[in-house]
This record gives C-alpha cells, structure tokens and sequence, in this order.
C-alpha cells in the first residue's frame, strides 16, 4: 500500500512526487511513455515558477537551470503590427526534452519508485485506490492524476467527448542565424505560431529530416522552438502554419528543420477541474490554459506543489482524504483559476472583429502600463 500513486510522468507527476516525497510518503510515479522525448509546448518557463523549479530539482542537476536561455521580453505579431513587452523578471527557455527527463530523475533520487512504459488502464476506489497497469495492480492511500488534458483516464471528464472547436498542436525545433531572446507570437485568424530561442542539454537521437540519417543534432546551432495552436481547418502542418502570417513567412524561409515535428490533438478549453470525486487532478489533467499566455509548465509544477502540500494532513492522520481534496481544490481555485480566467478574456479580445482588435492595439500601444498589467495577470 503506498501513501501516493501519480499517474503521469511529465512536469505536473514528478513534481507531485517529489513534493510528497520529501515530505515522507512512500510515492509510486507512472508514465506510460519514455524520457527523453519531445513533446508540444511551448518550452517557455515563467519566472514566478523558476524558484519552484530550482527547489523541486534540489542539486540533482542545476545545469538545467544555469544553461537555461533568459527570455527578457515577447513581441506579439498581430495584424501588421507588433507590440513589444518587456518580461520582468525574465522567464527562461527549457527544452522539455530536457525538463522532463530531469524532473523524472530528481524524483527517483527523492526516492519516488518510477516506473516508464507503464500503462494506467483504469482505477478504482475513493481512498483507498485500486490503479491497474500494465505492469500489475497497486493500491494506494491517495492519487494524483497528472496524465493530460485527453488521456483514457481524462477524456470522459471533457463534456462527454463533444468537443466544439478542433484544435491541434505542431511543434518543431529549427536552426535560425542569431535568434532574439524572445518570445516572438505570431497570430492568425485560426490560431498563433510562437517562436523562441532553445538549447538542449542532452543529446538527440533525431531523424534529420533533410536526409533521414540518425544523426546527433549539433547542440550549438542556433536552435529556435516552432510551436503552433490552429484550429484543424486552417492547417495541418508546420509549413502551412508559416504561410498564415506574412512576417512569419518571411522569417522562416532560411530556417533549418533539427527534428521531425511532433503533434498533439485535440486541444479545447473548459473550466479547470481541480478534484473529481477524491482524486486530486492537476497540470492538463486539471485544466488546459491558453498556450499563448506561457503558463502551461508553471501551472503544471505549481497545481502539484499545491497537491501534495495538501495531502500532507491527511498522510500524518489528521484529517480525512476528503478534507485534503476540498483543501486543494480551494487553493486552486484562489492562487490558480484567475489565471485560467484572464487568458480567456485576453483570448475573446484577440478574437473581435479587425477594427476593433485594430483600435484596441492601438490603445495597447499607447498603454504600455496597461499591457504589462494584462500580462501580470496571466501569472
């Protein structure tokens, strides 16, 4: 019998782990995938979440951190405009091919048992919980669910399946000569494409898509992260993407592509669910939150911190798993879902008719106190 069972290596898992561990449970982390590998995002880190990262990998591996790329500002490509925001303090580039493996690494030294390539099919119970693997039965006191916003054990908590809007996520890493340190958004009708600087760490074993060799990618090239969120009707791949945005157009002819592109459907957005029943849910798992605003990995790290924290009465016996899922949920919904509800107000006014997303850029432009505020908001 474990204290904790989380199902989902990524970000959101292995720092539920970790959290719970150090404070003394006897925790089991299950991915069904492999790390390293890459995945769609947008690989931006946000500065309120660094110190939690710092803190989450401990001394396991502080290059991660100190190799990390400083992004000082974002410069938003609307309509033939461009309006330019300083990020203070500065976020930072981490390639998840990277953050993942080392999270999942920093828990295991925690002494997290880890299992990859292990399958959740489904569990049962309300505490105590019966979770069935590929791998075999385990029983726990408690459970984090961290498995995604669309994962078997997910997809029939999402509006029973019926998803309005079709949305779908590319992403890639090129060379491109002197990348700014920025986070350059390029918006469409039909979505966005976002552009970053990015450096790897650990070597990967990609197909070269110029020539399908294996080759080890050259980990000092100037290497960007490509990251794309557009509805299916619009585009289906990276390169379609770069044709909806002429300043994007421009700017991608001279890149080079590093790996093969990588995919992740479908993407919706709803409400954020912190708990369902007394399973504790967080990163995508609990909510999907607008990509554009690049709090998805600090969402992911700090909904876990608060997950674990909040079990922490409940392992020392001193209230029920009820009274730990209700806490959490509270924190959720107080230090968390105003995030989830400024994105959205930020993606309605993106979404207006062009003269009036016209005389609001405009405004912004003026303001630049104003925008910085929209920007906070989203933290």
């Amino acid at each position: 019998m474990y204290d904790l069972i989380v199902i989902g290596g990524g970000p959101a898992g292995s720092a539920a782990a970790i959290a719970a561990a150090r404070a003394g449970a006897q925790v089991l982390l299950l991915e069904r995938g492999r790390y390293p590998r890459h995945k769609v995002c947008g690989e931006f880190v946000s500065a309120e979440s660094l110190d939690l990262l710092s803190t989450l990998l401990g001394t396991h591996d502080k290059a991660l951190l100190n190799q990390a790329i400083p992004i000082s500002h974002t410069r938003l490509f609307v309509d033939d405009r461009v309006i330019e925001i300083p990020i203070t303090p500065a976020a930072a580039s981490i390639a998840r091919f990277d953050l993942d493996a080392t999270l999942w690494h920093a828990a295991q030294n925690c002494g997290v048992e880890a299992h990859q390539q292990t399958t959740v099919q489904r569990f049962s119970g309300d505490g105590p919980f019966s979770v069935s693997t590929s791998l075999g039965e385990f029983d726990a006191r408690a459970l984090i669910n961290t498995s995604g916003r669309w994962s078997n054990l997910t997809a029939p908590l999402k509006e029973n399946g019926n998803i309005r809007d079709k949305w779908v996520g590319l992403k890639a890493h090129f060379a491109e000569s002197a990348p700014s340190q920025s986070v350059d958004l390029y918006f469409f009708k039909g979505g966005y494409c976002g552009v970053q600087p990015a450096r790897l760490l650990g070597a990967d074993q990609s197909a070269d898509p110029k020539n399908g060799d294996q080759n080890t990618i050259d980990r000092d090239k100037d290497r960007i992260n490509v990251c794309a969120m557009v509805r299916v009707d619009t585009a289906s791949t990276l390169l379609d993407v770069f044709w909806q945005n002429l300043q994007l157009r421009e700017r991608s002819g001279n890149w080079q592509p590093l790996t093969e592109p990588v995919t992740t459907s479908p993407l919706f957005f709803r409400p954020p669910r912190p708990v369902q029943g007394t399973v504790l849910m967080a990163g995508d798992a609990a909510g999907f939150v607008d990509p554009f605003v690049g709090d998805g990995i600090s969402l992911a790290l700090r909904s876990s911190a608060l997950a674990a924290k909040s079990l922490q009465p409940f392992f020392r016996g001193e209230n029920s798993l009820g009274k730990a899922a209700d806490s959490y949920r509270k924190a959720y919904e107080h230090t968390l879902q105003p995030v989830f509800r400024a994105s959205s107000r930020i993606r309605r006014m993106l979404a207006l008719p062009q003269a009036l997303r016209g005389l609001l850029l405009s405004f912004l432009q003026s303001s630049p106190g104003l925008t910085r505020y929209l920007v906070h908001q989203t933290r």
